[in-house]
This record gives C-alpha cells, structure tokens and sequence, in this order.
C-alpha cells in the first residue's frame, strides 16, 4: 500500500480546517432579540432594550413615526451584550420604528431596524366630584333657616317690639296725664272749701 506524502496530506488537513471554520469567521454579530420586539403591539413605552449575540460599543438608538418625526430618547447606554434607552415621554398612539447601529466584537458596524405600533389603554374615565352632580347645589350656608326665610320688602315704618307695644299700653291714647286731674280736683275741693267757711263767718248769728 503506497502512502501519500507528507505535503498532499498536509494541504488536505488545512483544507478542511478551513471549510469548517469558514461559516464561523464570516459570521458576524448580530441582533438576539429586542423588546418592543418587530411588528409587536405594545401597550406600554418606557424603554427600549436590545439584546445582541455579543459584547458591543458605540451603540446609537434613534424612534421615529411613520412620518419620520423623530421622539425624544435618552443617550443608550451599552452593558455587555445589552443596550438599553429610556423613553421619557410616551409617544401618542400609531406606528413606529427602532433604528440602532452599534460596533461588534469583531469592530464591524451592524445597523438594523425594528417596526412596532404603540397602542396604550385609554384613560380612565373622570369621576364627577359631588358638587359636579349637584348642579352646583346651594352650600350649608344658603341652606339655613335664615337664609331660606322669605325677604319682606323695608317699609318706612318702625316694627313694633314688644316693649314699645307695652309702654304705648301704659299711656292715655290722648288728653291730659291723670296726675293733672288729681291737681285740679284738688284745687276745686280747697276752693269750694275755702267759700264755705268765708261766707259762714260773714252771716250774722
């Protein structure tokens, strides 16, 4: 049996060592998974994580809309083989769009783009407060006795209290006060008194 030389079984051996480790060096770093993931519907917006199958740098996150308007994130920030992006203002409801472009392990720039659509729960419905569903009741205040006493209309004339309606009482309605009468009875009876007794010493015995 002849055997191959030296150098033909050689090539042949770095030959496969070749084809087997090729799919390997063409392979590059890549996307693992994200969350928004691609084409989801999401309810909640918070922030944005993308997973990669290695170690990367110098990640770059951008969000727009459909249109192409652009929404506010802040600076990702890259920890192995995660980059993450805090959303701080929830978009308004629609169509969306992830575009990232970060340096792989091997420091060749990957770039890709993730759509979405964002469909937040509608808000809750406002409760109407109690004096919403008075129709804007009268308050304790308008409700008392006082305030609910019909107004009668200010006359000229005073109201009559209890103690001036007695001290009217008291008074003669009208004439002279009655100690007046006392002193002109008197006054009669001295006088009457007085011409009796004069005439009865000027009469003769």
């Amino acid at each position: 049996m002849a055997f191959l030389p030296r150098t033909v079984v050689t090539a042949v051996t770095c030959g496969l060592l070749l084809f087997l480790s090729a799919p390997a060096a063409l392979a590059h770093d890549g996307l693992k998974a994200s969350s928004p993931s691609k084409n989801a519907k999401v309810k909640a917006l918070e922030e944005i994580e993308l997973e990669f199958t290695a170690r990367i740098r110098m990640p770059f996150v951008v969000l727009h809309d459909a249109k192409g308007k652009a929404v506010e994130l802040a600076k990702p920030v890259a920890d192995g083989k995660i980059v993450t992006a805090k959303v701080p203002t929830p978009p308004a409801p629609g169509k969306y769009v992830i575009g990232w472009r970060v340096v792989s392990s091997d420091g060749h720039p990957i770039v890709g783009e993730i759509p979405f659509t964002f469909t937040p729960p509608p808000p809750p419905a406002e409760t109407p407060t109690p004096e919403a569903s008075t129709g804007g009741a009268s308050t304790p205040e308008a409700s008392t006795p006082e305030a609910s006493a019909p107004q009668t209309p200010a006359t000229s004339e005073a109201v009559q209290t209890p103690e001036t309606t007695e001290a009217a009482s008291e008074q003669p309605s009208q004439g002279l006060p009655g100690w007046v009468w006392l002193v002109l009875a008197a006054l009669v009876v001295l006088g009457i008194g007085t011409f009796v007794v004069t005439r009865r010493r000027g009469t003769p015995e």
